[in-house]
């Protein structure tokens, strides 16, 4: 093998103490032990950085130990180049961060705060979650966001990186409410969080004529992932729940029920812009589901209006006077094709002729 970087002794040194870190590591976990992995890369990753800083060697370094640590170690994984560079990157995106240090349950470990985070955190998801983060976000911040959700919500991959897509972090927590005005602190922002702004329902396939029966319809034809969007906590109790209020009945779109926030979830769906009027009757709604349904461990009812589209202003005046709890938010999806330009396109078959009529030219 074509030797990269002159073996001088201060790299076989190197290569030494992280051979023999990799053996303690094997022989106290056996190196499957998810935190310690984490934590073994944590220090990796600084004696990477702090190699590279030393010497002038740059990314041959890597490189070589790369294809030393393969030799010794053929039996594990985690040495090749491409990870090695994603180790070096998880030590440098997140050393000296001070959005890791802000959880008041992170202990101060003798290798320090940062350490003590990938150990109490970081170390609770897989290494290949920690790759997705990594390739995906650009602050800290956000990094930990979504870091404490995979661990709250046991995320696998693939729901992580839908909701890194979804841009779940932009939009947590961002919907206009009158949470503080009617609720107790912290249970206020415990709610606060609970909802987004804008809600994304790409599973849907909607025109822009669409009813809100339309849209109603779909989300309980795709539940699991309309439960998804909603997040952690929710249970679908009904739809068009039925209220018998004097002589008269009424139905509420969508019934949940929020196990953290022990209360009743009252949803109603606007494929419209937002109009003053839909808050008073979302607080009928809540009134009447505290009087007949909320027991006396329950919580008072929350009300979510999603609309097609709404303005801030408006709706800070809508909630102004209101005495119930109440969130706005919009709501985004995939619109179907308007029939005048679905049948403007060409079909496969149009397409694949003018194909081969290009090819021929």
């Amino acid at each position: 093998m074509a030797k990269l970087l002159k073996l001088d002794n201060e790299y076989i040194s190197l290569l030494a103490e992280i051979k023999s870190k990799i053996r303690r590591t094997q022989i106290k976990a056996a190196i499957a032990v998810n935190s310690a992995l984490i934590s073994f890369y944590w220090d990796l990753g600084k004696m990477i950085v702090e190699q590279q800083a030393r010497s002038k060697w740059g990314n041959k370094l890597i490189e070589q130990l790369s294809a030393d640590l393969k030799i010794e170690f053929p039996n594990l994984a985690g040495f090749s180049r491409t990870n090695l560079y994603y180790i070096r990157q998880f030590y440098s995106f997140y050393n000296n961060s001070a959005a890791l240090i802000k959880d008041s349950s992170i202990v101060h470990h003798p290798g320090g705060q940062f350490r003590a985070f990938v150990q109490q955190i970081g170390g609770q998801i897989p290494w290949r979650h920690h790759i997705e983060i990594l390739s995906k976000t650009k602050d800290p911040t956000e990094a930990r966001f979504y870091i404490q959700k995979s661990v709250e919500n046991n995320w696998s991959r693939d729901i992580l990186a839908l909701q890194i897509k979804s841009r779940l972090f932009q939009r947590q927590g961002k919907a206009i409410t009158n949470f503080k005005k009617t609720m107790p602190e912290p249970l206020s922002d415990l709610a606060q969080q609970t909802l987004k702004d804008p809600y994304i329902f790409d599973f849907l396939t909607l025109a822009e004529s669409s009813k809100e029966k339309d849209v109603e319809n779909q989300l309980l034809d795709h539940l699991t992932k309309f439960l998804l969007e909603l997040g952690k906590g929710f249970a679908f109790v009904g739809k068009q729940y039925r209220l018998e209020i004097g002589q008269r009945e009424f139905f509420v779109d969508l019934l949940f029920y929020h196990i953290p926030l022990k209360c009743y979830v009252v949803i109603e769906l606007k494929n419209t812009a937002f109009a003053p009027e839909h808050t008073g009757k979302l607080n009928f709604y809540l009134s009447a589901i505290d009087d007949l349904l909320t027991g006396q461990e329950d919580r008072p009812s929350i009300g979510i209006l999603i609309c097609r589209d709404k303005n801030n202003l408006e709706v800070e005046y809508a909630l102004k006077n209101i005495n119930k709890p109440i969130g706005v938010s919009e709501f985004a999806l995939t619109k179907t094709l308007p029939k005048a330009l679905k049948s403007s396109l060409p079909t496969i078959e149009e397409f694949e002729v003018e194909i081969k009529k290009i090819r021929k030219k």
